[in-house]
C-alpha cells in the first residue's frame, strides 16, 4: 500500500484503497500485465514506498542511501518542490494555448542560466521527446538527414532516436547502424585509442570530423552532431579537454548543427559548471534537457537560437498537450530556486571532490579498481580483472553492486562492458552521506 503517512503525501482515499502486495506478488503481476521489456534492479527487487533527500525507504521503513538517482535532482520529495506542485495543481493545470505566467517565467529563468544566443525554449515531457524534437529542428534548419554520434551513446527510445543511439542499435535486438548515421569513437582516455590527456581531445575530435566526412554532401549529408556533455551509458566518461571545440568546428564547417545532450548531467551536477558543456568552453546550437529538470516530474525542454527556431516555423504547428503546462513549470521553477538557495552546485563540487579523493585512496589499495573518474556528482569507478591490462570485470562490478545493496546503499553499473560503478546521487548528497558510502564500500572491498 502507498505510504500515506509521509508528511508530503496527499491524503486521499484513492491512495488508501490501493492494496498492499508483497514484492513477490508485484514481480508476478508485472510479469503478467506490464511491459515485458522493462527490467528490475537487483537480484531481489526492492519495493520502494517513500523517498526523502538522498534516501529511499522500503515497505518495512528500511532506508537505502541512493547513489544512482539523477532524476530527483534536489532530493527525493523536496518539500518546496512538492509544495509548488501541489499549490499549482490545486489552482489550475491546462495546456499552453492559454496564457500563463509560469510558462514565460520558466523560459526566462532557464534562459538566464544559458549563453545568451540560446534564448528560445520548446517544452516537452521527457528527454526522449526533447531529443526527438531537436532532430526535427536540425533537419528543418539544414535540410539534411545525416547525423554523427558518439559510440555507445543513448539519446532516447523513440524510433528516430534508437536509430542514432549506438547503445541501442548495436545492442541486443538492435538493427545495426542506419545509412544516415555515422559513429565517432568514444572519447575514452582510459580505455580508448588515445590515452594521453594532452593529445586526447584533438585525437577524438578528428574522429568526429571523419564521421562528418563519411556522411558526404546533399540531403544525406551531415545535419548535425549529437553528443552528451558527459557520457553516461558510455561509462561515466568525462570528455577530454579540448574535444568539443574542434569537433564543433568540423561540424559547422559543413553547415551542420551541434547539439549538447544535457538530459542526464545538467543543472549543476558537474559542480564547476551549471551546464556540463561549459567545461569545454563551447556554445552549442541546441541543448536538450530532461530527467532533473523537474525533480522526477515528467518534463523536458529544447533550447536553441532564434534562427534555428525560425527555420522550424514552416507552417506546421508544434503543439504538445502537456509540454510546458502550469504544474510542470511551477515544479521546474521550484527546482531552479532550490538549486540556487541551497547552493547545490557548490555542494556537488565539494562533495564530489571528497568522494573522488576517497575513491582514489581505495584505488591505491585495491588492484581491481582500474580507474576513478568524473566531475561533481557524476562519477565512475571502472572495475577491472587486471589493472595493467585494463580488462573489464563485469561480474565483480555486479557483485559489488549487490553487496552494497545488502548494506543499504544503491549503486548500478554502466559502460560498454557493464563494469563501471555509476555514482549520480541527488545533489543534496552530503559529505556525511559520502563518508558512509566510502566506509561501506571499503568493508565490501575487503571481502573481495
Amino acid at each position: 500500500m502507498i505510504d500515506i503517512t509521509h508528511p508530503y503525501a496527499p491524503k486521499s482515499d484513492v491512495l488508501a484503497a490501493v492494496p498492499a502486495r508483497s514484492p513477490a506478488e508485484l514481480v508476478e503481476q508485472r510479469a503478467r500485465h506490464v511491459n515485458p521489456c522493462l527490467s528490475l534492479a537487483y537480484r531481489e527487487p526492492l519495493k520502494i514506498v517513500r523517498g526523502s533527500g538522498a534516501w529511499l525507504f522500503d515497505q518495512h521503513g528500511q532506508g537505502y542511501l541512493d547513489l544512482v538517482n539523477n532524476v530527483c535532482h534536489v532530493g527525493h520529495c523536496h518539500p518546496r518542490v512538492v509544495a509548488a506542485g501541489q499549490a499549482q495543481m490545486a489552482a489550475l493545470n491546462t495546456n499552453t494555448r492559454y496564457l500563463h505566467d509560469n510558462l514565460v517565467e520558466y523560459a526566462l529563468r532557464l534562459g538566464a542560466t544559458l549563453p545568451s544566443r540560446l534564448s528560445v525554449v520548446f517544452f516537452t515531457n521527457s528527454g526522449t521527446e526533447a531529443n526527438d524534437l531537436a532532430l526535427r529542428l536540425i533537419r528543418a534548419h539544414t535540410r539534411r538527414s545525416g547525423i554523427a554520434v558518439v559510440d555507445h551513446a543513448y539519446h532516447g527510445h523513440s524510433p528516430a532516436l534508437v536509430e542514432i543511439s549506438p547503445y541501442k542499435f548495436n545492442g541486443s535486438g538492435g538493427g545495426g547502424k542506419p545509412a544516415h548515421v555515422e559513429v565517432a569513437e568514444m572519447p575514452d582516455s582510459y580505455r580508448g585509442s588515445c590515452r594521453d590527456p594532452a593529445l586526447a581531445g584533438r585525437h577524438y575530435a578528428r574522429g568526429v570530423a571523419d564521421a562528418i566526412g563519411r556522411l558526404g554532401a546533399g540531403s544525406q549529408g551531415a545535419g548535425g552532431f549529437f553528443c552528451e556533455s558527459l557520457l553516461g551509458c558510455g561509462g561515466q566518461i568525462v570528455l577530454p579537454a579540448g574535444y568539443l571545440a574542434p569537433a564543433y568546428a568540423a561540424v559547422r564547417a559543413t553547415g551542420g548543427l551541434c547539439l549538447a545532450d544535457e538530459v542526464q548531467v545538467g543543472f549543476g551536477r558537474a559542480g564547476d559548471a551549471f551546464w556540463a558543456f561549459e567545461r569545454q568552453q563551447v556554445v552549442p546550437d541546441i541543448v536538450t534537457l530532461g530527467k532533473p529538470i523537474a525533480n522526477g516530474h515528467p518534463m523536458g525542454a529544447v533550447v536553441t537560437t532564434p534562427e534555428i527556431a525560425a527555420s522550424f516555423a514552416n507552417g506546421m504547428e508544434y503543439f504538445n498537450t502537456f509540454g510546458g503546462n502550469p504544474v510542470s513549470c511551477a515544479i521546474a521553477l521550484a527546482v531552479l530556486t532550490v538549486i540556487a538557495d541551497e547552493q547545490l552546485q557548490a555542494q556537488a563540487q565539494s562533495v564530489g571532490e571528497f568522494l573522488q579523493a576517497g575513491l582514489r585512496e581505495l584505488q591505491s589499495r585495491y588492484e581491481f579498481i582500474g580507474d576513478v573518474r568524473g566531475c561533481g556528482l557524476f562519477l565512475g569507478v571502472d572495475i577491472v580483472a587486471e589493472r595493467a591490462e585494463r580488462s573489464p570485470d563485469r561480474a565483480r562490478a555486479r557483485a559489488l553492486v549487490e553487496a552494497m545493496k545488502a548494506r543499504h546503499v544503491l549503486l548500478s553499473t554502466d559502460g560498454p562492458h557493464d563494469n563501471v560503478l555509476k555514482i549520480k546521487p541527488p545533489l543534496v548528497f552530503s559529505r556525511d552521506n559520502a563518508s558512509e558510502f566510502l566506509q561501506k564500500l571499503e568493508s565490501v572491498l575487503k571481502r573481495e
